[in-house]
């Protein structure tokens, strides 16, 4: 089946149903489903990792966290957010940022993405950041 075709009227995604998707340095992304307007999956970050910048192009990001601390660094803001467990969090489209986890268990956190752009696009630092 290919990833926007999902059977009617609704389908139940189980661990084993994810598969690895958008790549970005230091994080493990598993998508389970894609449609032209949304993108559903999870996302696991290391103890001590940072995350490449990057950008979800076109798309809202919503963002659940369910177990540890996920730290958002973002351009135009000097300083850094903190999002623990159950708290959701917006980004909105086109901003450049990076997540790191600065805790020593890894953190987990379940993202839906709406605007059917490209999920994740890479790219270099902002001039102020490194």
């Amino acid at each position: 089946m290919a990833s926007n075709e999902l059977p009617r009227p609704l389908r139940v995604f189980g661990p084993s149903d994810l598969v690895p998707a958008d790549p970005s340095p230091g994080m493990d992304r598993e998508r389970a489903f894609e449609l032209p307007l949304l993108w559903a999956g999870q996302v696991e970050t290391a103890p001590g990792v940072v995350s490449g910048w990057h950008h979800h192009d076109r798309n809202e990001s919503s963002l659940y966290v369910v177990r540890g601390v996920l730290r958002f660094e973002f351009e135009g803001c000097e300083g850094y957010l903190d999002a623990v467990a159950g708290d959701f969090v917006h980004v909105p489209s086109y901003t450049v940022h990076r997540e790191s986890n600065p805790t020593g268990e890894p953190s987990l956190a379940v993202i839906a993405r709406v605007g059917g752009g490209i999920p994740t696009v890479n790219v270099d630092p902002p001039a102020t950041r490194s």
